[in-house]
């Protein structure tokens, strides 16, 4: 079987099901003597079948329709030797693009493509070039459906549970077996009988022969029951009419397969089978029993009766749920063979039908449709979503009709937006939306970045249309859209550009900034995006090492929205500190700056200004409502398709504090835990004044946990402009223990909240841990810790009476063991999305204890000033447009080394002398503690000079006690003009005092900048978080492994995350531009030869074979003269668009 996922578990089969016809057992003759098999007939038959059976390995390289997409394997077996035909199941064929690879019994390999699959039985076949295998001597399996019968011995060859050759034995025990009910969302076979025996089949034996003891093959395995030894198998009738079809094509193997189409007829009905006993209870005549009884063959026991019809399709309104088919053009059919053998031979005809209603007999003509003309062909994908046409399976499953615009995988955008997977979309950008047709036509006419709203129902509330809000991507994210469509004739999906390359969709993103910050959302109404909050997202770019899967399991539902009022924005008052003309309060010490302050607009009317006022509750403390209109909530999603840094989830919120504010540039403050990396998606929403509106990261801290990012202050109009303003930053004197505060910050609903706090440590130094997939932590850090807060999700500042802002009140990141309780809340789920397409990713950390927890801890706002008095007066570094003007930003010297305070009496143990202790007490008589070294970031400066327990004593001969006494001292061979970067420190090791000359680092705000996919896996340099470990591969380093994809090559071959790429086909990588050049030379289908080395040090090499067809090489990379994410292609077909 493909995977447990198709297998019937205990819940597969509703207790209804349990209790159906199956009560009546029909007594088995006994065999007769001259067909009694003996073990050496059995020998001989499984001689002659086994060297026929072949290990398929599948990978689906998009969801689509009731599949995702996975990488798996299982079963198939050569039913035509001449022709090179593999039969197998539908499931296993997939009714999306896949790649799949056969292997012989001798272990040779050949690749193999999918030329049919059926639309509704569990069915389908691969083709493969027979002259590809050389060295193996097979014949094929014949089938012989007609062989099959109750008592049968039986014997099921297969890949069971990946164990490549496996022979369960068993007995057919029933041929009449209602079709397995799988999944209520996902494929299920139906209007057939299925056989069962008791053979224990697992995952990796789909699609495995069921043959007796002359080496027939009497049925197909297709599933099993998790909670028993049953085993499901397929009649093959209707395998041997469709094999027949593709057998008329050719008579021998040709490059060029000719598809063939197999006629198949639908009523869109599900039938079962009920015993004469129910029928009569639905209201069978006893005449028309007696009738049927003697028209149908010896020991038929029910007739077919009708379960479910589809709407919109022929038998819709004609037929209802317990209907009893009589007739069929005049002839009795109590069969599933007999009416699909009718149907298919009348495909676009015609048909007569006889049925029972409660004990009334009544005749209908029926319009056979062409089952294939409601089973799509094609998609689009856009954003990493995919769209198509809703499918006759689903449509069954869910009680739609067919045709309509089905969501397979929501990708980025839509999730952004929190449209679900399984969603039908009903109206986009105020269109009615019936087809995919016109979805795409709609979508050519919108720009980048454009909000419009779209409505969506889903299957488990389909009687209400949900209302989001969708952004369209303006950076360049993903591909531009394309469509694919299904080629039988080489088993490939070919994509071709969904849109003209004039339409504005696929405009620049640059020129439509200014356009997209101009688009301010009223967050009232149902439109509300800050109104819901879209949990980790079920899709997947995997991070961390997990095993190949048969399947991956089914994700969980996406959470839904809260109710609109849950995103209305109260109205805010402007406060009566606002000084008399209306300007913008900016920081008290950026008087001094070139930038123009806003002044009050003349068209704002007074009484325009006094809707806003009085929306601070009465009784608010002065500091409330001072800073309440600096106050920003933060929404932020991360693409799946760049997760870099080990980022651990797609979607983050939070509060920031507005720190400048002029007519060019606004700069908002937040803690690196709600904006972890650059390449994300940031939209602000303000406490003054009801806009959303977009923000752009500018400044990634890379030590301490903030980040700056900049908004169009132009983007809030008039109205906005002048009641949003700066907070005073209040950075000296810094907060002592017992100092009163006012803690402020802002609820989901955008309502100011704060309480009076005590300070109980002003300088608590930070010990998190890594996590197991490492990320950004905060590391040599003093915050301010509280008597009494929110709890660990509220976020916001620290002020004094006057509200002014000493600190922000931020939120910082931890891993906990799932087994240790803990009162620390959790700030956000941890994602374990699987499936998308092309990696459009999940994320899930493999074989992990650790869940993710927040706590909240005071940030002192004088790092945070220091740098914004660069940003503002002009810095010394690399230039980054903001808002149209390109602006220096600051450089940061660091010291690249972990450190964790001791206390002096520890110290005093290791050996410290007393005139040490003394002096370092002097220098600071509070903390009484010395610095320690933990660790070195590997390829730093200070790697090779410093040493996990070195105390740091003094640096330029002055005593340190305090991370902060490290930064003055960078940031003082800054400010020196004969400076060579380097600290002279004296150490305490080992008892001796060692003086040494140690260098520094210079790193920049932007974060990681480029990263490239290739093959499925997103690689990057090894960012902070990796090279704190104090580990990089001495080969020259390499490029670091940050995320796979489903569905991909690195999926398939098992490349996974958490690991360094060193060597590709014996050429190293020690950075990317060395793998760009590696990768560049690697062609289509080429098995590639991939050293890599473990974050633990383990080297390891496998091999891969190259999809530049699904799976191109591109590059992600973040242009600073435009503030855009460019995508680049490195590599690719060149008949294929990307």
């Amino acid at each position: 079987m493909g995977d447990p996922v198709e297998r019937v578990g205990s819940e597969g089969l509703d207790s209804g099901a349990a209790i159906k016809t199956d009560g009546l057992c029909m007594e088995i003759d006994p065999p007769f003597q001259e067909n009694v098999a003996t073990a050496e007939d059995w020998r001989k038959a499984l001689n002659k079948v086994v060297p026929a059976v072949v290990v398929l390995r599948t990978t689906a390289t998009r969801s689509f329709d009731t599949e995702s997409a996975a990488a798996s394997y299982a079963t198939g077996f050569i039913v035509d030797k001449r022709r090179g035909i593999i039969l197998t199941n539908r499931h296993v064929v997939k009714p999306g693009p896949v790649v799949a690879e056969a292997m012989f019994l001798n272990r040779e390999e050949v690749p193999v493509h999918p030329i049919y699959r059926d639309p509704v039985h569990d069915f389908g076949f691969f083709r493969y070039d027979p002259f590809a295998v050389q060295f193996l001597n097979y014949e094929e399996i014949p089938l012989a459906p007609e062989a099959a019968c109750v008592g049968l011995e039986i014997r099921v060859v297969g890949n069971d549970s990946g164990e490549k050759v496996s022979i369960l034995a068993g007995t057919l025990a029933r041929l009449d077996r209602d079709a397995p009910h799988y999944k209520k969302d996902g494929y299920n076979d139906f209007n057939t009988f299925y056989m069962q025996a008791a053979s224990g089949t697992k995952g990796g034996s789909s699609g495995s022969p069921v043959i007796d003891w002359q080496g027939r093959a009497v049925a197909l395995n297709a599933g099993s029951k998790s909670s028993s030894a049953s085993a499901f198998f397929l009649p093959l009738e209707r395998v041997v009419r469709a094999l027949r079809f593709l057998q008329k094509g050719t008579e021998t193997y040709v490059d060029k397969w000719k598809a063939v189409s197999i006629p198949r007829g639908t009523l869109q009905v599900t039938f079962l089978h009920k015993g004469f006993d129910e029928t009569r209870r639905l209201g069978l005549r006893s005449e028309t029993e007696q009738i049927v009884r003697h028209a149908s063959p010896v020991g038929e026991t029910g007739m077919l009766v009708v379960d479910s019809v589809v709407p919109g399709g022929p038998g819709y309104k004609h037929l209802e749920p317990g209907d009893v088919l009589v007739r069929v053009n005049g002839e009795v059919i109590t069969q599933f063979l007999k009416l699909e053998t009718i149907l298919d031979d009348s495909v676009n005809q015609n048909i007569e039908l006889q049925i029972e209603r409660g004990g009334t007999s009544k005749s209908l003509t029926l319009l056979v449709q062409d089952l294939h003309s409601i089973t799509p062909d094609y998609f689009l994908e856009v954003s990493g979503a995919v769209i198509h046409p809703l499918s006759y399976q689903q449509a069954r499953n869910f009680r739609f009709h067919c045709g309509l615009v089905y969501v397979a995988e929501p990708g980025y955008m839509l999730f952004r937006a929190g449209v679900p997977r399984h969603a039908i979309i009903k109206k986009f950008a105020g269109e009615e939306i019936s087809s995919l047709e016109e979805l795409i036509l709609v979508l050519s006419k919108i720009s980048r970045g454009a909000r419009v709203p779209l409505e969506y129902i889903s299957y488990m509330d389909r009687h209400r249309r949900k209302s989001v809000l969708v952004t369209v991507d303006r950076h360049e994210w993903y591909a531009p859209p394309r469509i694919y469509t299904r080629d039988d004739s080489t088993g490939l999906w070919i994509a071709r550009p969904a849109f003209q390359l004039d339409c504005p969709f696929l405009s620049s993103g640059a020129k439509d900034v200014g356009n997209l910050a101009r688009q301010p959302v009223s967050l009232t109404g149902e439109h509300a995006c800050g109104g819901h909050v879209c949990e980790d997202n079920n899709h997947e770019l995997v991070d961390g090492v997990t095993s190949m899967e048969t399947n991956y399991e089914e994700p969980s539902e996406y959470v839904s929205h809260h109710n609109a009022s849950d995103g209305m924005m109260k109205k805010r008052r402007v406060d009566e500190d606002l000084s008399a003309d209306g300007s913008v309060v900016a920081d008290f010490s950026l008087n001094d700056t070139r930038e123009t302050k806003l002044e009050k607009s003349s068209v704002i009317q007074d009484d325009v200004l006094m809707d806003y006022q009085g929306a601070t509750a009465a009784n608010a403390s002065v500091a409330e409502r001072v800073i309440e209109p600096t106050l920003v909530m933060f929404e932020v999603h991360v693409p799946p398709s760049c997760m870099l840094d080990g980022v651990h989830s797609q979607h983050f919120f939070g509060t920031g504090v507005i720190i400048y504010h002029s007519q060019d540039m606004g700069l908002v403050a937040v803690d690196k835990n709600t904006v972890a990396i650059s390449a994300s998606d940031v939209m602000l929403s303000f406490a003054a004044f009801p806009v959303e509106i977009p923000g752009e990261v500018v400044f990634l801290h890379p030590v301490h946990n903030y980040a700056l990012i900049s908004y169009d202050p132009s983007a809030l109009g008039p109205i906005g402009g002048s009641v949003v303003r700066a907070a005073e930053l209040l950075p000296e004197p810094g907060l002592r223990r017992g100092d009163s505060v006012y803690l402020v910050g802002l609820s989901r609903s955008l309502q100011a909240t704060s309480r009076k706090s005590v300070v109980t440590n002003p300088c608590a130094a930070l010990n998190i841990g890594s996590a197991d997939s490492p990320r950004y932590r905060a590391t040599n850090m003093e915050v301010i810790e509280l008597d009494t807060d929110f709890g660990s999700t509220f976020s916001g500042v620290l002020t004094d009476e006057q509200g002014r802002v000493q600190a922000i009140w931020g939120s910082f990141s931890t891993q906990k063991d799932k087994r240790r309780k803990t009162k620390t809340g959790k700030r956000r789920k941890k994602a374990i999305f699987t499936r998308t397409s092309k990696g459009y990713l999940m994320l899930k950390f493999g074989c992990s204890t650790s869940e993710d927890h927040q706590f909240v801890r005071g940030i002192p706002i004088y790092a945070i000033s220091q740098v914004l008095d660069k940003i503002v007066s002009g810095a010394n570094g690399p230039t980054l447009l903001i808002n149209g003007v390109k602006r220096p930003m600051p450089l940061v010297r660091i010291l690249e080394v972990e450190l964790y305070p001791t206390l002096l009496s520890k110290a005093r143990s290791f050996g410290l002398s007393d005139d040490w202790i003394q002096a370092l007490v002097k220098k600071d008589p509070v903390r009484r503690q010395v610095l320690r070294v933990k660790g070195c970031l590997a390829g730093s400066n200070a790697e090779n000079l410093l040493e996990q327990g070195d105390m740091v004593l003094a640096i330029n001969k002055e005593p340190v006690t305090c991370f902060h006494d490290i930064e003055n001292a960078c940031q003082a061979l800054d400010k020196s003009c004969a400076s060579d970067g380097k600290l002279h420190m004296t150490i305490f090791r080992q008892g001796q005092e060692v003086e040494l000359v140690v260098g520094t680092d210079v790193r920049d705000g932007n974060g990681t900048t480029r990263a490239i996919n290739w093959c499925g896996c997103i690689v990057q340099d090894p960012h902070p978080a990796v090279r704190a470990l104090g580990f990089l591969p001495e080969e020259g380093h390499g490029v670091y492994v940050a995320r796979w994809c489903h569905g991909s090559p690195v999926h398939r071959y098992g490349l996974y995350a958490l690991q360094w790429i060193v060597e590709i086909n014996g050429k190293p990588t020690p950075n990317l531009d060395a793998f760009v050049d590696v990768t560049k030379e690697l062609e289509h289908g080429e098995f590639v030869r991939v050293r890599t080395i473990h974050l633990n040090g383990k080297p390891r090499v496998l091999t891969l074979k190259q999809d530049l067809h699904y799976w191109p090489t591109w590059e992600l990379r973040f242009d600073p003269d435009s503030a855009m994410w460019h995508r680049n292609i490195i590599k690719t077909l060149k008949h294929s668009t990307v």
